[in-house]
């Protein structure tokens, strides 16, 4: 059975930080997990590199009253949403945000990383990838990256459980990463009593490729790693479509209204970062719901 045991949750109180808070709790509270809320307080240099503070003494005096408002609020984070028996242990980390929540995470053997992203252009973008999309590639543990979904199915109102997943999209090639993928997709899909879509995309058929049997041969590999017991639990269904994954991918999650985007990534060398970039990272980019990224 899948265990998550430790839930980190980087913050840093803007509207997407709290948004992933509301998942990390949530998942925190399904599977009885330790739940950390992380702050970095990063150095002015890595904000402002152009920038050269002329007073060493008062540059020491800014850090500080950044950390003590960070840890006012952190409190006040826990303490508000702190209920129903799970206390959010806080935590505040100094350097370069990236670095210092990977750390954090291999320190504690997390589970799980949870962080809000912002939007897909623009600044947003670059946003994204000088952090998120560094923890996504380098962390060892899966990373839920969270931005407001073009459906909001977080209802405030609700306070015994912030985030209801209804819908989880499983996106596999039949990989070992896809294989982890799915223990993640299952269970998430078992705790919630959601419907799990397992998607396969055929790319790249030649001519005289036949269709149906290729379909047929990839929806009975989709149902081959499901135990048994699964549909006990939750509402399975499989679907195969042909073109781009990542077009597929995205274009299904908008139509089906999906709350949840599961997605295997392969591993840290050259050739499978390019492979992040072309899938996973455009689905990041231009999907419509969270993504969970799960390593082997």
């Amino acid at each position: 059975m899948l265990k998550i045991e430790r839930i980190i949750c980087p913050v840093d109180f803007s509207e997407y930080s709290a948004k992933a808070y509301d998942y990390a709790y949530s998942l925190a509270k399904h599977y009885a997990a330790k739940l950390f809320l992380e702050h970095v307080v990063q150095p002015l240099s890595a904000t402002y590199p152009y920038y050269t503070y002329p007073d060493p003494a008062a540059y020491d005096v800014l850090y500080w009253d950044l950390s003590a408002d960070a840890e006012k609020r952190l409190k006040e984070l826990a303490t508000s949403h702190g209920r129903n028996g799970l206390e959010p242990e806080w935590v505040i980390r100094k350097g370069l945000a990236s670095d210092a929540i990977l750390s954090f995470a291999e320190e504690q053997s997390a589970s799980l990383i949870v962080m809000g992203t912002h939007g897909r252009r623009g600044l947003d973008r670059v946003a994204m990838g000088s952090v998120t999309e560094r923890v996504l590639r380098k962390a060892h543990c899966p990373v839920l990256a969270v931005r407001k979904p073009s459906h909001d199915f977080v209802d405030p109102a609700e306070r015994r459980d912030p985030v209801s997943l209804h819908k989880i999209l499983l996106c596999t090639d039949f990989s070992e990463h896809s294989l982890r993928a799915t223990d993640y997709a299952v269970s998430l899909a078992m705790e919630y009593n959601a419907e799990l879509t397992l998607l396969h995309v055929l790319e790249g058929l030649p001519d005289s490729a036949d269709v149906q049997s290729a379909t047929r041969e990839a929806l009975d590999a989709l149902e081959k790693p499901i135990p048994p017991d699964a549909r006990n639990w939750c509402t399975i269904k499989s679907v195969v479509r042909i073109g781009k994954p990542y077009q597929e991918i995205v274009q299904l999650a908008l139509e089906a209204h999906t709350d949840l985007v599961v997605l295997g990534v392969r591993g840290r060398n050259a050739l499978d970062l390019a492979l992040f970039g072309s899938t996973t990272h455009r689905v990041l980019q231009l999907g419509s719901c969270p993504v969970l990224a799960v390593h082997v």
